[in-house]
């Protein structure tokens, strides 16, 4: 059986089963809670490329995008390559 859910859910289990990374909620800033170091973020870039069938070019990777799970959602949704449709 697929269940069906939500973005910021799928993106908060990368962080907990791929990432090894448990995030509070999901406005919590990664950055500031030192929760995403420059390792973690190297990997989290591939882990959503991977997942999310994104291309990340040098060109957004604004920081401010990826401080929380919702904002890495709506970086996720804005990507025109990205359908909603890829599970994890």
């Amino acid at each position: 059986m697929v269940e069906s859910t939500t973005l910021y859910d799928q993106i908060g289990v990368l962080f907990s089963e791929t990432l090894n990374i448990e995030v509070p909620s999901t406005e919590t800033d990664l950055v500031d809670a030192g929760v995403l170091d420059s390792l973690a973020f190297v990997e989290l870039l591939l882990h959503l490329e991977r997942t999310f069938g994104l291309k990340v070019s040098t060109d957004s990777l604004e920081i401010d995008n990826f401080r929380s799970i919702a904002r890495i959602a709506d970086f996720i949704t804005s990507r025109n390559g990205w359908n909603g449709h890829h599970k994890m």
